[in-house]
């Protein structure tokens, strides 16, 4: 069975659908105020008589038929492209996966815009430098998953990036040793030329099973890297309310509101263990790029991955239906002709 896969060759052209909720909007108030205004002169319910061959709901389908042109004239631009031919492409590179700490105190803006904010950027920023690796993202707080598995696909990798945040898991804690774990496993059988990335603010591990792990990885000849993510002085964590408005700072139970600070001596300690390196963040460097150059001196291996190389384009049949829809658009008149005045076609039976 052949494999297929759609894409739009422009999708910057897609934004022009949001003019569609805009159009229907100024279509809906300006039908009001014809009619207040009509109101002005006449009870609406005369409009028949002194308007015979007005049709509000001929006037509504012209309307929506427009729209439907639009937006196929949109789909039309956007290019909607089918590939079916797939063909296997042998690049070097190494595999990564960042394991993201999630917990709350990442919420802290020691480290601007937040810890968890830069975070994402910073590594959206490395895959925009990356050519052949393979990348994976693991979230972690009082549990960890994938949030991606690992891929070539950078797009998607951005895309699931973005969605990272605190919320994820609402379980609180810091189980990096879980993290190391689920990425040493995800990686698969061969784990030559493979690396962690771990980004912390290094508050709440729990060592024990966070050395152990590590200890593990490389045996298996993983090299791990840490990043602390935050300052030594600290910040407040933000309390958010369910809209994403700060509402305030976490509090303690005597009511002090709680200071989060870089922990670093744990990060050190796994990225000794890891054969790797430690690098701390700042709000001018969050050193990602001196951890990839590092990693990036180790052997690459030689990956296979599929790839489309032959699309076919769509285009054609969005701007058929809309030539087709403009016709029939064009074809109905916005008032009854005189010949449809004793049929009522487009207006409700008032018959009682």
């Amino acid at each position: 069975m052949e494999t297929e896969i759609l894409k739009f060759e422009h999708p910057e052209y897609l934004y022009w659908l949001l003019a569609i909720p805009v159009l229907v909007i100024a279509y809906v108030v300006v039908r009001r105020w014809r009619t207040n205004m009509f109101a002005r002169f006449a009870a609406v319910t005369q409009r028949g008589i002194l308007m015979p061959k007005y049709s509000g709901s001929r006037q509504t389908l012209k309307f929506v038929l427009l729209c439907l042109v639009f937006a196929c004239g949109i789909f039309g631009l956007a290019n909607l492209q089918t590939g079916s031919k797939m063909e296997e492409v042998k690049r070097e590179g190494i595999d990564i996966f960042f394991c993201v700490d999630i917990s709350n105190s990442m919420n802290a803006e020691d480290i601007q815009p937040s810890r968890i904010a830069r975070t994402k950027q910073a590594i959206n920023n490395l895959i925009s430098k990356l050519n052949g690796d393979r990348i994976g993202v693991i979230v972690f707080a009082g549990s960890a998953y994938v949030q991606l598995p690992i891929t070539t696909d950078y797009s998607a990798a951005k895309l699931f990036i973005s969605t990272i945040n605190t919320d994820l898991i609402p379980n609180q804690g810091t189980v990096v040793g879980e993290a190391v774990e689920l990425a040493a496993k995800s990686f698969g059988k061969d784990a030559k030329n493979k690396a962690i990335i771990i980004f912390s603010d290094g508050e709440d591990h729990e060592n024990g099973d966070a050395v152990k792990a590590v200890q593990d990885a490389v045996k298996q000849g993983i090299k791990v890297y840490t990043i602390g993510i935050g300052l030594d002085e600290g910040a407040p964590i933000p309390v958010f309310d369910k809209y994403g408005q700060r509402i305030g700072y976490k509090k303690d139970k005597e009511g002090n509101t709680v200071i989060t600070k870089l922990d670093e001596n744990i990060l050190r300690q796994l990225a000794n263990i890891g054969d790797g390196m430690y690098v701390r963040a700042s709000n001018s460097n969050v050193g990602l790029d001196d951890i990839y150059n590092d990693i990036d001196k180790i052997e690459k291996a030689e990956i296979e991955t599929k790839v489309f190389t032959d699309y076919d384009d769509q285009f054609q049949w969005f701007v058929g239906a809309a030539i087709f829809l403009l016709i029939i658009e064009l074809l109905i008149s916005s008032g009854k002709r005189q010949w449809e005045s004793k049929f009522k076609f487009f207006e409700p039976n008032d018959d009682k």
